[in-house]
């Protein structure tokens, strides 16, 4: 039994416009309980922001978030997957790429976001069913 990407992504993926100014996008963040956000432009991706971005782009150099435009200190490189990349594939890239967050994608839409949290999540239940079916193929001694 393979995991892939839409086995444990969420489904419930925050977007916003990029136009969408620093302080509006936090508080969208805040109200859903999400550490991202995905920046659209005419419903394409045009970036991704996370609450590092803030901290570190808008706190940490005392900017007002209602003049601070989102895009300005978002990644505009999202990296993604299809919903069907195996989610070893998926957890080695994002080890590599040093990213918390993997956009799923179908074509140009978003679909889904795995998180770190999520495969942690996942993680425990798999390996416990994994655990359970080799447990049943092995003979009684």
């Amino acid at each position: 039994m393979v995991l892939v990407a839409k086995d444990i992504m969420d489904p419930d993926v925050l977007t916003v416009d990029e136009g969408t100014d620093a302080l509006a996008c936090a508080r969208a963040m805040a109200a859903r309980h999400k550490g991202y956000a995905v920046l659209t432009r005419q419903g394409a991706i045009a970036g991704i922001v996370t609450e590092w971005d803030f901290l570190a782009k808008v706190v940490a150099e005392e900017r007002d978030p209602a003049q601070v435009p989102v895009r300005t200190i978002a990644t505009a490189q999202v990296d993604s997957c299809a919903p069907n990349t195996p989610t070893d594939v998926v957890v080695a890239t994002m080890a590599e790429k040093g990213i918390r967050r993997m956009v799923v994608r179908s074509g140009d839409r978003v679909v889904g976001v795995i998180t770190s949290r999520n495969v942690l999540a996942n993680f425990r239940a798999y390996v416990d069913r994994v655990s359970s079916e080799i447990a049943g193929y092995q003979s009684p001694v």
